[in-house]
């Protein structure tokens, strides 16, 4: 999905309901075929909402090598606070590979509960931003989202992705007319702009579409519909 070198430790934040979650899954696929080498994890650290998460990915994820951490009641009507044991252990390797969703704005808080082990072992920690959400629709906005993921969890984005959509609905024309708001975004939070992200199986002509928008040196990267919405 990056087509950057992928750290140790990368943390996906972002608003409910930007993506983040499709994002995460698809970066520890991509991290698995880039460093066959390597065990790749990913972490759901989601404790408030079990509808939505890296569970719903479990299967093609451990189908391509990807260990799967994710809360005990994951994807039940039993919704107990818990976060996998092996958490800290992801935090102190320096041979693999480490992708945790923060998963839903309550996740900042269990996500800083871990800061002392992920400022020690250095981090990336991308911001997913869509424009087509309601509450971060506004770059002022969405750059105040960011700040409040920062304050409560105590650590500091260092990059953005732009993973503007509308679902099954999104058409290309929907992600070219989000670029501009993503460099605003950007702009605003003073963090590079690391890609925009289309689904070929809803958006098959978006590359067509940034060229012909004057975005051809757009970084824009293919992705999976690797989640689902259960309600």
């Amino acid at each position: 999905m990056i087509n950057q070198k992928i750290g140790n430790l990368n943390i996906i934040c972002g608003h409910y309901g930007s993506g983040k979650t499709n994002v995460a899954v698809n970066l520890a696929l991509t991290a698995r075929k880039l460093y066959p080498e390597k065990k790749v994890h990913i972490a759901d650290i989601d404790i408030v909402n079990p509808y939505f998460r890296t569970a719903d990915a479990k299967e093609i994820l451990e189908k391509n090598g990807v260990e799967v951490l994710i809360p005990e009641f994951a994807n039940t009507n039993v919704d107990i606070p818990s976060l996998p044991p092996k958490l800290i252990s992801l935090f102190e390797s320096k041979d693999d590979i480490s992708i945790i969703d923060v998963g839903g704005d309550d996740g900042s808080v269990a996500l800083g509960m871990y800061r002392m082990y992920i400022n020690r072992a250095g981090y990336d920690m991308y911001y997913v931003i869509n424009m087509y959400r309601p509450l971060i629709a506004d770059p002022t906005d969405c750059f105040l989202c960011m700040k409040e993921i920062e304050d409560v969890s105590g650590l500091k984005c260092t990059k953005i992705i732009n993973n503007s959509s509308l679902g099954a609905e999104t058409t290309a024309d929907d992600i070219a007319a989000s670029v501009e708001y993503a460099k605003k975004c950007a702009e605003l939070c003073s963090l590079p702009l690391t890609a925009h992200t289309y689904c070929p199986d809803f958006a098959p002509d978006t590359p067509a579409r940034f060229a012909e928008s004057g975005y051809a040196n757009e970084i824009l990267i293919p992705i999976v519909n690797a989640t689902k919405k259960l309600f």
